[in-house]
């Protein structure tokens, strides 16, 4: 599993580089917590510019780090999602609680 995390000035970007399903849902999610903790970012960025697909495993780790990011004051955002992942998140109610965007503005 390969995931490249990115800080600076309180913002965490975590792109993730391979597909989201339940075999490696529970890495990314001890990872990505543990950066959330030892970092305490305002603002979490996840870049899903190289994920192609995402099963509901790849929903509840979203929604778990959404209200992590809640409970330290922060917010939380998705970038460069492909068509195919963007119709899950719309279909499961994400998008009207975590904003997402098309490309990532840096």
């Amino acid at each position: 599993m390969n995931i490249d995390y990115s800080k600076k000035d309180k913002l965490l970007t975590v792109e993730i580089t391979e597909e989201i399903d339940h075999h490696i849902v529970e890495k990314i999610r001890r990872k990505v917590d543990d950066e959330i903790t030892r970092y305490m970012p305002r603002k979490t960025i996840f870049d899903f510019g190289r994920v192609s697909f995402m099963d509901s495993a790849g929903i509840g780790m979203i929604i778990g780090r959404y209200k992590m990011m809640k409970l330290i004051g922060g917010e939380m955002e998705i970038v460069n999602i492909s068509p195919n992942v963007k119709r899950i998140l719309e279909m499961s109610g994400i998008s009207k609680i975590i904003s997402m965007k098309e490309k990532r503005v840096s």
